[in-house]
C-alpha cells in the first residue's frame, strides 16, 4: 500500500518535495507523542509535524474545540467579525511584550513573514533587509530571498536587496574562537561596518534559534547588543519565532527574551506550533507600523474561526499546563542526557540547544568536515528503532534536529535518547 503511494506521490506531485527516509512512511494517526503508521508501526515522534504538533497528537482539548467550532461555522474570512479571532490576537498581544500591538493572522510562517517583510519595508521606505547567515525564513518569493541557508534557496532573484550579518552560528564561522562578549562585540561591529556600505536598511530579520538551519544560535543577549545598533539609524528589529515561540525552549516564553535587554523586537512573526497542526500565523506589530500600509488587505483563510478555535484552546492548554516549565526540565534532562551519548560518539561534533529544541551536529571524525551522509544513516536507525526526528544544517545537512511535543515525559524523553544513542553507535 506505501509503495503504492509512493508511486502516485511521484507521478502528480513536484520532484523538489522532499520525503524522509528510503522508504517514505505514510502516518495514519497519532496520540499523545506516539504515531502510527500506515502498516501499523508505532513510533515515539521527536519532530511533530516540523515543530507543528507542539502540544500533542490528538490533545482532546484541542480536538474537541475544532469539532465543536465546525459544527457551527468554519469560514467567514476578514470581512467579517470574527469572536474566535479577537479572542486569540487578545491573548497573544497580552503575551508579546510589544506595547499597543496588533496582529494579523495568516495561515503559515512563510506567509508571515512575507506580511512581516511588506510591514518593515512600507513602513521605512526600503527595500533593503538584513538578515542572518544560516538562516532560513519560508518558501515564498520575498522569503527565499532573505534566506541565508543555500539549500532552501532555489533561486537568486528576489524583490530586496539583502545583506547578511554574522552572528547566528556560534559555533563555526571567522568568530567561532572567540569567547561570548568577544564574539558579540566582533557582530556587532561587522553589523556596523556592513550599514557603512548601503543605503539605511528596513530591517534585521533574525531567528532567536535557527531551526531549519539546525537549531544553532549565538549567545544571549546578540540581538540586543544588535538593537542599540539599529535603534540608532532607525532600522526595525523582526523576530521570527515560528519555530522558537509559545515556550519551546523553555527558559523564555519568546525566543527573543534571551536578547531582550534594550526591549521587544519592532515585529514578531508566529506559526506551527500555536495550531497544534492547524494552519495558523500571524504577525505582531507596533501599532504605528502595523496599521502603515495605505490600501485595503484581507486574509481570507487566515484567522478563520476553525483554525482561531484551535489555536485559543491549544494556548489555554499550554499555559495550564506549564508546557514551557515541562519543555525546560524535560528537555535539560534530555540534553544533558544526548551530550552524555555524544561525547562517546566520535560523529558527534556538537550536541546544543535549550528547552525541546535539541540539534546534534555530525562531522567525519577527526575533522571538522560535515557528514551529511552519517545524518541520513542516523535517521534512517533512528527510525527503525521506532523514533522519528528530524534534519537540517547549513553545512550539508548535518545536524540532527530534536523537537518532540512540549508534553513529553521524563521515560518518554530516556526512551527516545536510548533509541538515538543506538542509532548514533551505528555509525561507528
Amino acid at each position: 500500500m506505501t509503495k503504492d503511494l509512493l508511486g502516485r506521490h511521484r507521478e502528480v506531485l513536484p520532484d523538489w518535495l522532499a520525503l524522509y527516509y528510503d522508504e517514505p512512511i505514510e502516518i495514519t494517526h497519532g496520540e499523545g507523542r506516539y504515531v502510527w503508521d500506515a502498516e501499523g508501526r508505532k513510533y515515539l515522534d521527536f519532530f511533530g509535524g516540523i515543530l507543528t504538533t507542539m502540544t500533542a497528537h490528538a490533545l482532546p482539548e484541542v480536538t474537541k474545540a475544532v469539532s465543536d467550532q465546525a459544527g457551527r461555522i468554519v469560514h467567514s474570512s476578514t470581512l467579517y467579525l470574527n469572536r474566535p479571532m479577537v479572542d486569540l490576537a487578545e491573548r497573544i498581544t497580552q503575551l508579546s511584550g510589544i506595547p499597543d500591538a496588533r496582529v494579523f493572522f495568516t495561515t503559515s510562517g512563510t506567509e508571515a513573514n512575507d506580511t512581516a517583510l511588506l510591514l518593515a519595508t512600507t513602513y521605512r521606505r526600503s527595500n533593503t533587509v538584513l538578515a542572518m547567515r544560516n538562516s532560513y525564513h519560508g518558501r515564498s518569493f520575498s522569503t527565499v530571498g532573505i534566506t541565508g541557508n543555500r539549500g532552501w534557496s532555489p533561486t537568486s532573484l528576489s524583490p530586496l536587496q539583502t545583506l547578511y550579518v554574522h552572528g547566528g552560528v556560534r559555533g563555526r564561522g571567522p568568530f567561532a574562537g572567540l569567547g561570548d562578549e568577544e564574539f558579540i562585540a566582533a557582530c556587532v561591529e561587522d553589523l556596523r561596518d556592513l550599514l557603512g556600505h548601503t543605503r539605511p536598511p528596513a530591517a534585521l530579520i533574525a531567528e532567536p534559534v535557527q531551526g531549519v538551519g539546525g537549531f544553532t544560535a549565538p549567545p544571549d543577549g546578540l540581538y540586543a547588543a544588535f538593537r542599540e545598533v539599529l535603534h540608532e539609524r532607525g532600522i526595525l528589529w523582526i523576530a521570527d519565532e515560528v519555530q522558537t515561540g509559545w515556550g519551546r525552549t523553555g527558559e523564555h516564553f519568546w525566543g527573543w527574551q534571551a536578547h531582550g535587554r534594550n526591549g521587544p523586537p519592532d515585529i514578531v512573526t508566529f506559526a506551527k506550533g500555536i495550531g497544534n497542526g492547524m494552519s495558523v500565523g500571524g504577525v505582531i506589530a507596533r501599532a504605528e507600523i502595523m496599521n502603515c500600509l495605505d490600501a485595503n488587505s484581507i486574509s481570507t483563510f487566515g484567522g478563520t474561526q476553525i483554525t482561531m478555535a484551535a489555536g485559543l484552546a491549544n494556548l489555554t492548554y499550554l499555559l495550564e499546563h506549564d508546557l514551557q516549565g515541562n519543555a525546560r526540565r524535560v528537555g535539560g534532562l534530555l540534553i544533558e542526557r544526548l551530550r552524555a551519548v555524544g561525547a562517546q560518539v566520535p560523529a558527534v561534533r556538537e550536541v546544543r540547544g535549550r528547552g525541546l529544541m535539541i540539534g546534534i551536529e555530525l562531522a567525519r571524525p577527526g575533522t571538522d568536515e560535515a557528514d551529511p551522509e552519517a545524518a541520513a544513516a542516523v535517521l534512517e536507525a533512528a527510525r527503525a528503532g521506532g523514533l522519528l526526528i528530524g534534519k537540517g544544517g547549513g553545512h550539508s545537512t548535518s545536524a540532527l534536529r530534536i523537537a518532540p511535543p512540549m508534553s513529553l515525559t521524563v521515560a518518554e524523553a530516556e526512551e527516545g535518547a536510548a533509541i538515538l544513542e543506538d542509532a548514533l553507535r551505528s555509525i561507528q
